[in-house]
């Protein structure tokens, strides 16, 4: 059949695969849950009906590099940066091809194909033609170390063709190709790595028929005419319209043009030279192939990122030069069920690279466009135009440009709105007047100086704040100030704290308020003279002068009841029933807290903590222990009246662990005993939680509940709950009950607890529904933790339990917290995200805040700003630390503003704004349909695009797509959010995993949700045992792996290690110490500790990951077409989802059609 016919394009959003009926892929803990019924999602409401499917204008291009973080990227930008025709082939930092008058190269005279040697395949990143400033030792997402020589910065390029240049790259998105401008290093996303021919449908989602899905732009306009390879990107207009440099720097455009019939392709001369492009050229692709494209064909030819399609470049003759890079096919050979289609050979390998010799889908040294490596012979007709996704942005390739360019340096804060690295980033922060990025970070550093500038432009203006970060070492932590009996200097009026902002004046005897303008006496003991630059002369002496961030110690004036705290205390809370200890569960937490309780929190110096311990089991009744230190043996004390909870015992339940070790040691010996034969299979919850919280009130103290808990708690008692699970809601309007709590008993349940200063971690361990939207409750708003295990079993999940009690019991917490916010005028704090609880608008409760949790905080225009003094925001928060001292933790931080939209855009930060628009539609979902929760954010952020290109971009064609430099990244997050559990679960998700999942991400902070949204992939093959870098990321799509090599994926939850069909068999031995690929377990959850290089380097990058992470993350072993890999591709984030999710190709069109209708 001809390829210009309509030919299958998978099924439509919302449709099951085939092949994948009955899968039953593991839950979030890895194991085993009920079939998968289809998905009941609908479709993705692409576009409108009625949208007009018009041609798009011309003169749009697609680019891969992107400039450094700061300007816009444009096609037409003074840096060069040219638009990606023929897949990632990276220019060496030369002199630009000389281009014909016709448009078409000059050959510069080199094959590209023949950089590196055989088998050098190269994966992610291009390596930058200059040499990296550090050796990027200990960052996180390392980059390799190796500087790329001139001749070498074709780093990663393609296998083969890509996707048929701008043909198929152009099918969806009628010709969306980027074309931005780089102002330092090359940067051409990750480049291509050979065509999706194998994969699993990942594009199928925008179908051509039916309005509410994504259908194809039309395929009019005149033909691009070939590319100018290596030419500023003011002539990369192919013949088209140029757009003009966008203000402040390039936009990235992905040019959105189509090819019209008749057009001839350049000579085959136009083979992409080796070295002769100037050094930001970015990537180019050679025209498109010889033949007309059909009127109408992008909207019915199959979208090629849908990888079962064979609809990648026709089979090409086995390469001559080595492959230069793994190519972008599936994991299995033949498609399941697409047939192929003539002209297109299969590749026997899945087109998988790595192997080393010649495959048969990757061509010799690149021909030339006419003939794209296809068997010698007449032209083959163009496969459909789709856009190519080496073209477009790429989160690996910003993160190590932003590695490369910010890593070396030391972050000073002295200056007023300055963007802070990415958190990907391992840098430096110097505090010297704002608080440190690893505390707060905002969501745009400029702020608009009206609110109706911030409403056009729909940027939400927001903090994530972290206000017991815990530093790096090589980072001084707040200094302690001690002011005496008076206490912290005030202002008068708004109680701001003293900061480096106040401005004294009349000799240092007044300051007035930076927040609220007030004039205030400086008393007495604090009076300093000035300098003549009216600077306190102990500006340096004093850190509430000089730096971002300190604390003061309290006074009594901000204690409870004006009474100096007690030390905090631990109360362990240990369910025995049937289940929990038939697991053996209990045994496992009993043998624990007998080392752990040595390492509980402790200040400073002190020898031994100052936290008292307390246990509790129970089941249908409560069974309390006196472990005073007299006693010969610990004394049990059972409480059966459960309906009117209180504590049998008040001297000898909370105890000293030294003076007291030998009863409790004996205790924690004897309770699996005593329980060994229980039969009790029903639980109580909420009595657990109150006696608890009597035992704290009790002993006049703040503290936490540590609950391991098994089931839902259906015995006769308070806060008793049904099984009210039902799959059936999902999609409809009910669908937002699922993750409200059923009951509203435990709202007022966590309002006791904090009034008490008592906060709850909880651990679950459910073998089936047990409630957690409810369940959740009181520790989200009490501020603690939630941790869950499904299906736990002590084999495979002891050591991602005990890792996570570990850290959890030992992790630094503040209790009894208050935080608030005060800004200066003209904005303020409006709504509040996280694990706390609200009992006025203005300040933040928090029973326990650790130094995990982030506490989000959006602000909203009151009045106008001058972009003179700026916006500045301070964040208190006052709470008892671990050893009971009262103080007050101060982080200040002041902002820009601006009159132009240019420089709002200019200075966002797009990992926090994900942080934010996730947290917010995490929220929504409790009060709104799902539905209109998506629908929400795809219509904020392309009316913050649409603003961008208004407003801020220069007159170009409508078929153009500019993104903002600082936000080219925001489509392919925001995709990854929508395509999240919590938004469009597939079918094997459990309502109490996407509840889990809500109330972790609500107090993230920014690192952990850029992993958890757009997961970490590394190729492990490119490991060097020797060294300490890492090898560069790769994008999370099936396209870009590799049959012959394994990948590390991290997520923040979990840890997969993928192996490919055909790794070497030295490899596996090394790693799994098992001599073939059929004898890997999948049931692996450690690595063996093997006595090699490679071994031992793969165990301590797994390691470091584990580090880095807040909760240990259990290792999957994953073996390629294994019952795993389905859950695998699930986190291979830029393709097509099973439950319906958009690829980040076929989302990219979608938001340039919601941008271009909401412009017109």
């Amino acid at each position: 059949m001809s390829v210009n016919q309509p030919t299958h394009t998978g099924p439509p959003y919302g449709q099951p695969q085939p092949g994948y009926g009955g899968y039953l892929p593991p839950g979030y803990g890895g194991q085993p849950i009920p079939t998968v019924p289809t998905s009941q999602y609908g479709a993705y409401n692409g576009p409108m009906t009625g949208y007009p499917q018009t041609a798009p204008p011309q003169g749009y291009f697609p680019s891969m590099g992107f400039p450094s973080k700061g300007s816009p990227v444009s096609l037409d930008s003074d840096a060069s940066f040219t638009p990606n025709f023929i897949g990632s082939l990276r220019a060496p930092t030369t002199s630009g091809a000389p281009v014909s008058a016709s448009g078409t190269l000059v050959p510069p005279g080199q094959p590209a194909y023949s950089q590196f040697g055989q088998g050098d395949v190269r994966n992610g990143i291009p390596a930058s033609t200059a040499p990296l400033q550090r050796p990027p030792a200990s960052q996180q997402f390392m980059p390799g170390t190796t500087p790329t020589s001139a001749t070498q910065s074709a780093a990663f390029q393609s296998y083969g063709p890509p996707p048929t240049s701008t043909q198929q790259l152009t099918n969806h998105m009628a010709g969306m190709h980027i074309g931005g401008a780089s102002t330092s290093v090359p940067s051409p996303g990750v480049l291509g790595y050979g065509p999706p021919t194998s994969v699993p449908p990942a594009s199928g989602s925008f179908t051509s028929s039916g309005s509410g899905q994504y259908v194809p732009y039309s395929n009019q306009g005149p033909p691009p005419p070939a590319v100018p390879h290596g030419l500023p990107p003011t002539t990369l207009s192919q013949g088209l319209p140029m757009a003009q440099p966008a203000i402040s720097g390039p936009p990235s455009a992905l040019n959105l043009s189509h090819q019209a019939p008749g057009f001839a392709p350049p000579p085959s001369s136009s083979g992409v030279g080796a070295s002769n492009y100037p050094p930001a050229a970015g990537v180019s692709r050679p025209p498109p192939m010889q033949g007309t494209s059909l009127p109408g064909q992008a909207a019915t030819g199959p979208l090629t990122s849908q990888p079962n399609h064979v609809t990648s470049p026709p089979p090409q003759p086995a390469m001559t030069g080595p492959p230069l890079g793994p190519p972008m096919a599936g994991l299995q050979g033949p498609p399941p069920s697409h047939p192929s289609q003539p002209g297109y050979a299969l590749q026997q390998n899945g087109s998988f690279g790595q192997n080393r010799g010649t495959q048969p889908n990757y061509g010799p040294p690149y021909p030339g466009p006419a003939n794209y490596g296809s068997q010698p012979g007449p032209p083959q007709p163009p496969p459909p135009k789709r856009l190519d996704p080496d073209s477009i942005p790429s989160p690996i390739q910003v993160i190590e440009d932003d590695r490369n360019n910010r890593g070396s340096e030391p972050f000073i804060t002295g200056v007023r709105g300055q963007v802070p690295p990415l958190v990907t980033t391992n840098f430096l922060v110097k505090d010297q007047g704002n608080a440190s990025p690893r505390y707060i970070r905002c969501t745009s550093y400029n702020i608009p100086c009206t609110s109706d500038m911030a409403k056009q432009s729909q940027v939400p203006l927001a903090a994530v704040i972290k206000p017991l970060a815990v530093l790096p070492a090589e980072e001084a932590p707040p200094y302690l100030v001690d002011h005496g009996e008076s206490g912290p200097i005030r202002c008068n009026r708004c109680k701001a704290y003293m900061c480096p902002f106040m401005q004294f004046i009349e000799g240092g005897r007044r300051f007035q308020c930076c927040f609220c303008s007030c004039v205030t006496e400086v008393p007495s003991q604090y009076f300093q003279h000035l300098d003549h630059t009216g600077r306190r002369v102990d500006y340096y002496d004093r850190p509430e002068l000089s730096l971002g961030s300190y604390e003061f110690l309290a006074t009594v004036d901000y204690c409870k009841n004006n009474k100096y705290p007690n030390p905090p205390a631990y109360i362990f809370m240990i369910d025995v029933s049937y289940n929990a200890v038939r697991s053996g569960l209990v045994r496992l937490i009993c043998e624990e807290l007998k080392t752990l309780l040595d390492y509980l929190p402790r200040e400073g110096n002190m020898e031994e903590s100052a936290i008292r311990v307390g246990f509790v089991t129970y089941n249908k009744v409560l069974h309390f222990y006196n472990v005073k230190s007299s006693l010969g043996q610990p004394q049990m004390m059972v409480v059966s009246d459960v309906a009117d909870m209180f504590v049998p015992l008040l001297d000898g339940f909370l105890v000293n662990v030294n003076e007291s070790r030998t009863v409790f040691t004996s205790l924690l010996d004897q309770i699996p005993e005593m329980f060994a034969d229980t039969r009790e299979t029903e639980t109580v919850f909420a009595p657990v939680i109150q006696a608890g919280m009597e035992a704290l009130k009790a002993a006049e103290c703040a503290g936490k509940l540590f609950i391991f808990h098994t089931s839902l708690p259906i015995a006769e008692a308070p806060g008793k709950l049904k099984n009210r699970d039902d799959k059936k809601l999902i999609n409809t309007d009910k669908e937002k009950t699922l993750f409200q709590p059923q009951t509203n008993f435990y709202n007022n349940l966590a309002k006791e607890c904090v009034a008490q200063g008592c906060c709850v971690d909880l651990f679950l361990f459910p073998n089936q529904y047990l409630d957690v939207a409810t369940l959740g409750v009181v520790p989200h708003q009490t501020g603690g933790s939630l941790y869950k295990y499904t299906f736990f079993q002590v084999e495979t999940d002891q050591e991602r339990f005990l890792n996570d009690l570990r850290r959890d019991v030992q992790k630094e917490v503040g209790f009894d917290a208050v935080m608030r916010v005060r800004t200066s005028t003209g904005i303020r704090a409006t709504d509040f995200f996280g694990a706390f609880y609200m009992s006025n608008t203005t300040d933040v409760e928090l029973a326990g805040l650790d130094c995990e949790k982030t506490i989000t905080v959006e602000f909203k225009h009151d009045d106008k700003l001058s972009e003179e003094s700026g916006a500045l925001l301070q964040c208190a928060i006052l709470y008892t630390s671990c050893a009971g001292q009262r103080r007050l933790r101060i982080h200040n931080l002041s902002l820009n503003c601006c009159t132009q939209l240019a420089d709002l855009y200019r200075n966002c930060e797009t990992d926090t704004l994900i942080n934010f628009l996730a947290k917010f539609a995490y929220r929504g979902v409790l009060n709104n349909p799902v539905k209109t929760v998506r629908d929400t954010l795809i219509n904020q952020c392309a009316q913050i695009l649409a603003c961008y290109r208004k407003n801020c971009a220069s007159p170009s064609s409508a078929g153009q797509l500019i993104l903002p430099e600082c936000m080219k990244l925001l489509p392919v997050y925001l995709n990854c959010v929508l395509k999240s559990d919590v938004l469009q679960p597939g079918a094997e998700v459990t309502t109490d995993d996407r509840s889990y999942i809500r109330q972790l991400i609500t107090s993230m902070d920014v690192a952990d949700t850029n992993v958890f949204f757009y997961p970490r992939l590394l190729p492990l093959s490119k490991l060097d045992p020797n060294s300490d870098s890492l090898p560069p990321a790769i994008r999370n799509s099936e396209e870009r792996l590799s049959k012959g090599d394994i990948y590390l994926l991290e997520n923040g939850l979990n840890i997969f290690l993928w192996v490919g069909a055909n790794v070497q068999q030295g490899l596996i031995q090394n790693l799994f110490g098992v001599a073939s690929f059929g004898q890997i377990s999948s049931n692996m959850c450690v690595l063996p500790v093997l006595d090699n290089p490679f071994s031992k380097r793969v165990r301590s990058v797994i390691d470091m990951f584990q580090s880095q992470r807040s909760r240990y993350m259990k290792l999957m072993v994953v073996k390629q077409e294994d019952k795993l890999d389905l859950l695998f591709k699930h986190f291979l984030v830029e393709d097509k989802s099973m439950n319906g999710g958009a690829s980040y190709v076929d989302f990219l069109c979608h938001m340039h059609k919601e941008i271009r209708q909401l412009l017109s």
